[in-house]
């Protein structure tokens, strides 16, 4: 029993058998089987409504395809999250202020992309509610200190606090939008988001003092299964900027709730490892397309993205999917390394990743492989 304990202390579980350890591991279940069972009602609605995505030259779908995924995703996170609310309350008054910011920005934004993957919405729009939700997030106490990031100077307060800010708008409004540029393949998304989820769940296990992120990562890492298990290719339906924007900007700004920020001297280098792919994805983009003379790099969509790219080679989007999450992984590992996240734990986490992963893939060619015999009986 006690090597038991001393082996799961390794993975941050204080208590084994305790209300924590069982409160994180209901919430990720609980989004995770909601969000499964839920989706294919919001699908069957959403082809009613007409909430769905025309195929054109940038899309992969040849029919229409429901876009309303997001709502499926977000309704299982929250769900999860006030199960574990119950099971666990939070006690400390200043970090629940700010979990209710995070779960409201999230809330502005899966309504804000909703809309717009309905009717449209100006990117001068999405950008200004996108800089609000940040700014709801800043006021209550989440952002970052430029003066802890390593190997640069300690700046007086007066510079300190608006270059904080800005770099802190930067952050969340940024990867808000990585996210959702990445959202061009099947799977792809969907994957990525639960493989960082995990990563920094893991991580962020380590701190006594990161509970709430904990469980609002498992929440999130649960969703993100439920809902990938019906957006394998060839997908049922997608999370739109609806399910993308509440990734980017959860994952951004669970990644300020805590210590991951500052300890051990890392500063934003474990989140902005770990979440390397979508910002290189979107910084090449943003870069080739003013290059090209494009003035609004984020309102003019075009085919070069990493995971456009890597589909041109592999001519599958299974395959780009399965590439995405090693990549996204492989930046995980290296993340947890940095914060000094002990081997085993790292091990762990790689594994349950994979083994969720290749499920969620199994089950999906699975259930095609039943229907294709069906149709062909």
């Amino acid at each position: 029993m006690e090597s038991l304990k001393a082996l799961a202390a390794q993975f941050g579980i204080a208590d084994l058998f305790g209300r924590g350890f069982f409160s994180v591991l209901l919430t990720f279940l609980t989004a995770w089987v909601f969000t499964w069972r839920f989706i294919p009602r919001v699908r069957e609605f959403a082809i009613k409504a007409g909430w769905a995505d025309m195929p054109n030259e940038r899309r992969l779908n040849k029919e229409p395809l429901p876009n309303a995924g997001g709502l499926a995703i977000f309704a299982g996170f929250l769900i999860s999250v006030v199960v574990a609310w119950a099971l666990r309350p939070i006690v400390i008054e200043q970090v629940n202020i700010q979990v209710l910011a995070i779960l409201l920005g999230a809330s502005v934004l899966v309504l804000t992309g909703f809309i717009d993957d309905q009717f449209g919405l100006s990117p001068l729009f999405r950008l200004l509610v996108q800089a609000l939700a940040a700014v709801l997030l800043i006021v209550n106490g989440l952002r970052i200190d430029f003066n802890a990031i390593p190997f640069l100077p300690t700046l007086p307060g007066p510079l300190n606090e608006p270059l904080s800010v800005a770099l802190t708008l930067l952050w969340i409004v940024g990867l808000t939008n990585a996210v959702n540029l990445m959202d061009g393949v099947d799977g792809v998304v969907g994957g990525v988001g639960f493989v960082v989820s995990m990563v920094l769940l893991v991580t962020a296990a380590q701190f006594p003092d990161r509970a709430a992120a904990v469980v609002l990562l498992a929440g999130l890492a649960g969703a993100a299964l439920g809902y990938l298990r019906h957006n394998f290719n060839p997908s049922r339906i997608i999370m739109g900027d609806a399910g993308a924007y509440l990734f980017g900007y959860t994952l951004a700004a669970v990644s300020l709730l805590g210590t991951l920020k500052v300890s051990a001297g890392a500063s934003l280098l474990v989140p902005l490892i770990v979440l390397a792919l979508p910002v290189l994805d979107t910084t090449q983009v943003v870069i080739g397309r003013l290059a090209r003379g494009i003035r609004n790099p984020l309102g003019h969509p075009d085919k070069t993205h990493i995971h456009h790219r890597v589909l041109a080679r592999t001519a599958s989007a299974r395959h780009t999917a399965v590439i995405l999450w090693g990549v996204a992984l492989l930046c995980g590992v290296i993340g947890m390394v940095a914060q000094g996240v002990p081997l085993a734990a790292i091990v762990a986490t790689v594994a349950a990743v994979l083994v969720c992963l290749w499920f969620v893939a199994y089950r999906r060619v699975r259930a095609l492989d039943r229907e294709a015999a069906r149709v062909s009986g």
